[in-house]
C-alpha cells in the first residue's frame, strides 16, 4: 500500500470506531438507572424490556411499547401472547393490562426516587413494534 492509501485507511477506521462508540456508548448515569430497574424483580421479569434511553436536564426518557399513537389494545397481545385474540373485556386481558400499568408505575417510582430526576418522558419503541409487525404512524416532526 502506498502512503495515501494507508492514510485513507487510517481515517476510515477512525471514523468507523468513532461512529461505533457514539452508537453504543451509554452514559454512566443511564447505566446506573437501568441497573436499578433490572434489580426490581417485577420489572426484570416483565416480558417487555423497559430501559432508560437518556437523561437530559432532569428528564429521563424511557422506551415504551404503548403511547397515544399505538394504544395498549394493539400491543398487549404481543407482550402477553396468551391473551392475543381475547376480548378486551376478558379477565385475562384485563389482568395483563393491569400488570403493564403496575410495571410502568413501578418504573416511574423507581426512577423518580432519584434526586436528579424530576420527570419521566415515555418514548415509543418504534423498532420493537416494527419487529413485531405493528404498523405505526410516521414520527411527527
Amino acid at each position: 500500500m502506498n502512503k495515501g492509501t494507508k492514510i485513507y485507511a487510517l481515517v476510515l477506521i477512525t471514523i468507523c470506531v468513532g461512529l461505533m462508540f457514539a452508537f453504543f456508548y451509554q452514559p454512566a448515569r443511564v447505566r446506573e438507572l437501568n441497573q436499578k430497574l433490572e434489580n426490581r424483580a417485577e420489572i426484570r421479569n416483565f416480558p417487555y424490556h423497559f430501559k432508560v434511553l437518556r437523561i437530559n436536564q432532569g428528564i429521563a426518557t424511557i422506551n415504551s411499547p404503548i403511547s397515544t399513537e399505538v394504544p395498549c389494545g394493539k400491543v398487549i397481545g404481543l407482550i402477553f401472547p396468551q391473551v392475543k385474540g381475547l376480548s378486551m373485556l376478558s379477565d385475562d386481558y384485563q389482568q395483563a393490562r393491569e400488570q403493564l400499568a403496575r410495571v410502568q408505575t413501578e418504573i416511574e417510582q423507581t426512577i423518580l426516587d432519584e434526586p436528579d430526576i424530576r420527570q419521566i418522558k415515555w418514548q415509543l419503541d418504534r423498532g420493537w413494534l416494527i419487529q413485531n409487525g405493528v404498523n405505526i404512524p410516521p414520527e411527527n416532526y
